[in-house]
């Protein structure tokens, strides 16, 4: 078996503008103050954006405090997963992509990211993209601030699930930044970049990924990739 892991946001689906709108309300909500600027976010962990955004307000957080955002942002995501659906979109190739690594039977497919597990759920489900996801398998922004580390505890899950131990060589991670880039090459796993999101080709070919595409229209280099295993 192999194990694919997929990243989120910008390298599957885009919300459009309502995943920051959705972290502002939680964030007004969880510390009492509007939000005026929000930390980095591309490729970081929801716990380490509300910690690092707080500060830019002044606020010494806890985890208590992320934990209250979290359930909020789990909350308005669902409730609007209409107003998601509309704005944001799948990115192209994302379906077929999961498909058709689907179809070839030896592959569980998982997901890497940020996003805390019921949101991750909520974002592929209104995109109709969470059909061939193991969910339980996956590592989320709840289970450690870095993204190395929730490489390899989607490692330990899949191979707990499985009932047999998976190792990096069997590991294909994918994703749109340098730091999922980092988190791969961390792990020695293979990293399939993806130029969907505001990191340019260059740069993740700079950062080390094993090879890097445009975008998931063209299935080649992914089957490529699953195929060199």
């Amino acid at each position: 078996m192999q194990l694919v892991l997929w990243d989120i946001d910008h390298t599957l689906i885009a919300t459009r503008g309502v995943g920051r709108e959705i972290f502002g309300e939680c964030f007004e909500q969880v510390t009492g103050q509007v939000m005026k600027e929000q930390a980095a976010v591309d490729g970081m962990t929801e716990p380490v954006i509300f910690r690092e955004t707080a500060k830019l307000h002044g606020i010494d957080s806890d985890r208590s405090m992320f934990e209250a955002f979290a359930r909020c942002s789990a909350e308005q995501h669902l409730l609007r997963a209409s107003e998601l659906r509309e704005r944001g979109h799948a990115l192209p190739g994302a379906a077929a992509a999961l498909a058709a690594v689907a179809a070839r039977g030896d592959v569980v497919q998982s997901v890497v990211t940020g996003n805390i597990r019921p949101v991750a759920e909520i974002k592929l489900g209104v995109f109709g993209l969470d059909a061939h996801i193991r969910f339980p398998c996956g590592g989320y922004g709840e289970d450690h601030d870095e993204r190395a580390e929730l490489v390899r505890i989607a490692i330990r899950r899949t191979s707990q699930a499985l009932g047999t131990p998976i190792t990096v060589t069997q590991v294909l991670l994918i994703g749109d930044t340098p730091a999922d880039v980092a988190a791969g090459l961390d792990n020695g796993v293979r990293v399939l970049a993806v130029g969907s999101g505001r990191s340019s080709t260059a740069e993740l070919r700079k950062a080390g990924a094993t090879a890097v595409v445009d975008g998931l229209n063209d299935l080649g280099p992914l089957l490529r990739a699953l195929s060199r295993h």
